[in-house]
């Protein structure tokens, strides 16, 4: 009994007090890429993706890795999760396949084997996806609209690749993705359209009874009165309808969100 316990405290050893502002973890990696070591691989891609020189930037394939340095002994070895020299767990939470430790296992991490990387947030709580190509929270289960692969593209509006990001990302209501903390700035700035296909992130019915309102208040001077082409962003119809600087009104989904086309060739 006392052998265990000793044993326990050996493995427990700095637990939580190494690490970087990525990651709490007893261990660092050595970046197969260029040999240079580093914390975790996100400190490596900050690094090496801001040099200088375009042709020197690059990131680390986490599946590549093979070699990481103890934090408490300093012992360079192969991938494990006991180090073998001082008998430390590098990281409580650890993944042969992804080469992920982790000392702070209140994220809930798991390997999701068809996403082939590491998640957050609890098994329990997450289903993958399969035309969508990544996990998403139960809630969304049936419940969004699925774009084959909307996951392995990068957030429209800050670039950042949002399959491998660890930032909470969000689905509009035309199943394209972004990061949620984007889609607030978007919000914030009173833009409500979808930065990849135009279409309405959220329910504008109200804005759109404002704008009705507006309209019938504001008259048009004779000379603008006239019919123009309109393409409707949130249901694709086209429709004629008469001009007016604050707005056009789709006749089939009563949207404002449309914009002036040239006419149709069959009905010019």
């Amino acid at each position: 009994m006392e052998e265990d316990t000793a044993t326990e405290r050996k493995e427990d050893f700095g637990k939580m007090q190494y690490g970087c502002e990525h990651y709490k973890r007893r261990c660092k990696i050595r970046a197969p890429c260029c040999n240079q070591i580093f914390p975790c691989r996100h400190c490596h891609n900050e690094a090496m993706t801001s040099l200088s020189d375009p042709k020197d930037r690059h990131e680390i394939v986490r599946h590549d890795i093979k070699q990481v340095i103890c934090s408490v002994c300093n012992e360079e070895q192969q991938v494990a999760r006991v180090c073998s020299n001082c008998g430390v767990n590098m990281g409580e939470y650890f993944c042969d396949i992804c080469k992920f430790y982790d000392d702070d296992t209140e994220k809930q991490q798991f390997h999701c084997d068809e996403c082939g990387i590491c998640r957050v947030g609890g098994r329990e709580k997450f289903f993958h996806c399969q035309k969508c190509g990544s996990c998403y929270s139960v809630d969304l289960r049936d419940n969004h609209l699925c774009v084959e692969n909307s996951m392995r593209s990068h957030c429209p509006i800050c670039f950042e690749y949002l399959f491998e990001s660890v930032k909470s990302t969000t689905i509009m209501k035309c199943g394209h993705t972004m990061h949620v903390e984007c889609y607030i700035e978007m919000a914030n700035q009173n833009q409500y359209r979808c930065p990849i296909c135009s279409k309405s992130m959220i329910d504008m019915s109200r804005s759109w009874e404002l704008l009705d309102w507006e309209i019938r208040a504001t008259a048009m001077p004779e000379e603008y009165s006239h019919e123009v082409w309109i393409l409707c962003n949130d249901c694709n119809k086209t429709c004629k309808v008469l001009y007016h600087i604050l707005g056009h009104k789709c006749s089939s989904c009563n949207s404002y969100n449309t914009r002036k086309i040239a006419a149709p060739e069959d009905h010019e």
